[in-house]
């Protein structure tokens, strides 16, 4: 997590009216010179500033087309930090990448340290050819990664995904990536941060997850485990490495929170009403996907929501604030939607950009409270030269597996 300097009491104490109006008539003043993402999972009062909602990588796209559109120098990104890597990345040179609030990190990202991952890397490479194994490991990292990690990935000749191409992706690296596999030729798959991911992948892929994936979890290599709790054995039939990495958000929703749900339903239908329909994020565990009617993206979520059938309902596993969003606007069609678990399930970290943080950046930008009254960019989020190039090897080849026309905002 980075530092971020605590704001002035003036940002902190303004009524959120007050914050509102002066951060329209900071947009107002910088034009077409800025544009402001906002990310699903952020709050209200922050989206509605928003020229673009969407997931992480599609605001990055978007930010890309439009800089292209019009002479944008500054990008806002209400989302976390390695979303505003990604952004840096995909936009020319010339536009800076501001995150509001630099502590707004990602712990799942967090999770898959650039040494570590290393280690790891060596470590199974050792293992498996002191047992005589012959082929390769493809590298496959989640979006919601460090840009040190994509970096590492597409210096390894391996890509990105993201919940909604993973399967596409996972298939392309088992495949052997960017050099289709020999006839012989055992791949294997490493997959970086987010084991549910990459678990609910395999297995809808067909693969028994019991005995064809492994879990390598950092913290038991810093115990002395040098496959990080796996075993020589385990690695060598094992299709798929998974890196031991999860949301904190998805983690809490739980198989119980299902049956409650089937509990509701079943008094429902003796009722003569519609059962309850589950649908969660692929980030959740297996037990929690495996007990839902569909999963899927975050933007197959919205969509499957917006095209549900009026006097349906859905309990939805996602993140609180997107699903509200999604009950407030279903239910003009007379569609119920609720959280699947009754628990604060929130993005901490996101929720730390909030709208005293983005008018301190929009005033910065203005020359507002800088010492010599010159507009000043602040809390600029800028990857390495020699990161960017590897990183962005990663983010192309998924790309090339992705239909352009797919890049569109969401409303």
């Amino acid at each position: 997590m980075l530092w971020q300097p605590s704001l002035d009491e003036t940002y902190t104490r303004m009524p959120t009216g007050e914050l509102a109006e002066r951060i329209s008539a900071r947009r107002a003043q910088l034009g077409d010179k800025l544009v402001i993402l906002g990310h699903h999972y952020q709050a209200d009062e922050v989206i509605r500033h928003a020229d673009f909602t969407g997931d992480s990588l599609l605001l990055s796209q978007i930010a890309a087309r439009v800089s292209g559109e019009q002479p944008v120098e500054h990008v806002a990104f209400c989302g976390v930090h390695f979303m505003a890597e990604s952004a840096d990345m995909l936009t020319p040179e010339s536009v800076k990448v501001i995150l509001p609030d630099l502590s707004a990190g990602c712990s799942m990202a967090d999770m898959a340290d650039y040494d570590d991952t290393v280690e790891a890397w060596d470590a199974l490479h050792e293992s498996l050819e002191r047992q005589g194994w012959q082929g390769r490991i493809v590298p496959v990292t989640y979006v919601n990664s460090s840009a040190a990690i994509k970096a590492f990935v597409g210096e390894r000749g391996g890509a990105c995904c993201t919940s909604s191409n993973a399967e596409r992706v996972v298939r392309w690296a088992l495949d052997g990536g960017t050099q289709p596999a020999a006839e012989s030729e055992d791949i294997k798959l490493l997959f970086l941060p987010d084991q549910h991911l990459g678990r609910n992948t395999m297995e809808h892929l067909g693969y028994d997850v019991a005995s064809q994936t492994a879990l390598y979890d950092p913290k038991q290599r810093a115990l002395g485990q040098v496959l990080g709790g796996m075993t020589p054995e385990s690695l060598l039939t094992a299709k798929a490495v998974l890196w031991a990495g999860h949301c904190s958000v998805h983690k809490l929703f739980r198989p119980e929170h299902c049956a409650q749900v089937r509990e509701r339903s079943k008094l429902a239908e003796a009722k003569g009403e519609p059962a309850e329909r589950i649908i969660v994020h692929p980030e959740c565990a297996r037990e929690v996907v495996q007990l839902a009617d569909e999963w899927g993206s975050t933007e197959k979520i919205i969509q499957t929501i917006r095209a549900a059938e009026p006097g349906s309902q859905w309990s939805v596993g996602t993140e609180v604030h997107l699903v509200n969003r999604l009950a407030n606007e279903a239910a003009e069609r007379g569609v119920r939607v609720r959280i699947l678990s009754d628990c604060q399930c929130l993005c901490t970290t996101m929720y730390r950009i909030d709208e005293p943080h983005l008018l301190w950046v929009l005033d910065r930008l203005c020359g507002e409270g800088t010492r010599d009254g010159k507009p000043e960019a602040v809390n600029v989020v800028a990857v390495h030269p020699e990161v960017r190039a590897l990183a962005l090897m990663a983010l192309d080849r998924m790309l090339e597996l992705v239909d352009p026309a797919a890049v569109q905002p969401v409303d």
